[in-house]
């Protein structure tokens, strides 16, 4: 078994950035459909906008909100404003068919990739 990307949220913009949080991204429900995001996924998040990387777990946000929150330690991380990728991973003996989706400056579905 290998784990291999079955998810992605592509140039998402990071609204909300709460230290004060105990950990994890809060993700626009609608997003997280689209995308095929669970929550409570592990999920792998890249800043387009610094580079840093890091792993937590996703938090359901209010749908059709636009908000991407990283939350506790990841704040320090990431910040509010920065553009970032979210990667979900599935775990299978053969690559899964990839559900990728491009949003907007508003966190708004745009298309699939």
């Amino acid at each position: 078994m290998k784990e291999f990307l079955s998810s992605k949220i592509h140039k998402a913009r990071v609204t909300e950035a709460n230290v004060n949080y105990e950990g994890s991204i809060t993700i626009d429900l609608d997003l997280m459909t689209k995308s095929g995001i669970l929550a409570g996924q592990k999920v792998l998040v890249v800043s387009n906008s610094t580079g840093a990387r890091l792993e937590t777990y996703v938090i359901a946000g209010a749908s059709n909100s636009g908000i991407i929150c990283m939350n506790g330690a990841s704040a320090h991380l990431i910040k509010e404003g920065e553009e970032i990728i979210i990667m979900g991973f599935e775990i299978a003996d053969k690559p899964c068919e990839v559900k990728s989706i491009l949003v907007d400056d508003n966190n708004k579905f745009v298309k699939y990739l």
